[in-house]
């Protein structure tokens, strides 16, 4: 009788400690930012050295995850959002879920493509980023940028860092952290 009382209570332990580790991982996505600090434009920021407000965006060519060759130049006469990220980035995985609604909600409407290049030679492997994409329901192109070349050039140190471009292919913001939804719709309404 003690056995088997010590093993109900085992068991009711067990799936307490279940339970809350389930509700732990599917808290709201709007609570993903809970104590976070959102992204900073440093576009115009006199500290931001390089490329900024006002410059060109420059053009680079990768593979996406699923072998298609891209080109930012494909996107001209198209807004597009540009954002470096890896999967073992907890502020990159906190955005990702208001990247993709945002996608799927406004990208047609507002004529805006979003590149979401992965940081492939500071990543964990492209079976992780194939996986994250998977988990995550993403439907946007991802490139990989495997030599670390393209963040380099864009000076993707500070992760996730995202590029608004406008129609022209012209930068008008450089958000160094973390969007959420809303901050996507506020900077993609403001580029012509």
């Amino acid at each position: 009788m003690k056995k088997k009382f010590i093993g109900l209570l085992i068991v009711g332990f067990l799936v307490a400690i279940a339970t809350i580790s389930f509700v732990k991982n599917n808290v709201d996505e709007t609570e993903a930012f809970a104590g976070e600090q959102m992204g900073t434009d440093m576009a115009a920021n006199p500290a931001n050295e390089g490329i900024g407000q006002g410059d060109r965006a420059p053009n680079f060519t990768l593979t996406t995850l699923d072998g298609k060759e891209v080109s930012l130049a494909d996107y001209q006469g198209k807004k597009v959002v540009l954002n470096f990220w890896a999967t073992w980035c907890p502020p990159c995985k906190a955005e990702m879920p208001h990247m993709q609604n945002y996608y799927e909600d406004m990208a047609e409407q507002e004529n805006v493509e979003i590149l979401a290049v992965n940081l492939t030679s500071s990543d964990v492997g492209i079976d992780k980023v194939k996986l994250f994409k998977e988990d995550y329901g993403l439907s946007f192109l991802i490139p990989l940028d495997e030599e670390g070349d393209v963040g380099k050039t864009y000076q993707a140190i500070t992760i996730p860092t995202t590029y608004m471009i406008d129609t022209t292919g012209t930068i008008q913001n450089k958000i160094v952290g973390p969007m959420d939804e809303q901050m996507l719709t506020d900077y993609v309404s403001k580029l012509k």
